[in-house]
């Protein structure tokens, strides 16, 4: 990838990388809980949003077409996912749920 493509992507590419990490710690963590079930949800986006965001972060460094549009997918993906997090009082849900939303800046951003 040229190197002006790589430095216009690489805040969301970190900010994807970052976030999908934090999920996937998130539901890691939210699976010990002891009340697992309350916690379905929670999970169920943290799964989306990892995956999404590995997916966007790849896209970008490619300087894919379609880079754009994931982004702005993405950022729907984050948003929905801090939300559900920010509900929780568990440390990693709320660290996830910033992530999420630098994430969804950062795509927005690009996703425009």
């Amino acid at each position: 990838m040229p190197a002006i493509a790589q430095d216009r992507h690489q805040v969301c590419i970190d900010a994807c990388w970052t976030c999908s990490t934090a999920c996937e710690r998130c539901a890691s963590l939210c699976l010990q809980e002891d009340d697992v079930e309350m916690m379905t949800g929670c999970l169920d986006l943290d799964r989306t949003c990892a995956d999404i965001c590995t997916l966007t972060a790849r896209e970008l460094a490619r300087d894919s077409d379609f880079a754009a549009r994931l982004c702005a997918l993405c950022a729907e993906i984050c948003a929905a996912c801090a939300e559900e997090c920010a509900r929780h009082s568990m440390d990693h849900c709320k660290q996830c749920a910033a992530a999420c939303r630098r994430c969804a800046e950062a795509c927005n951003d690009v996703g425009g």
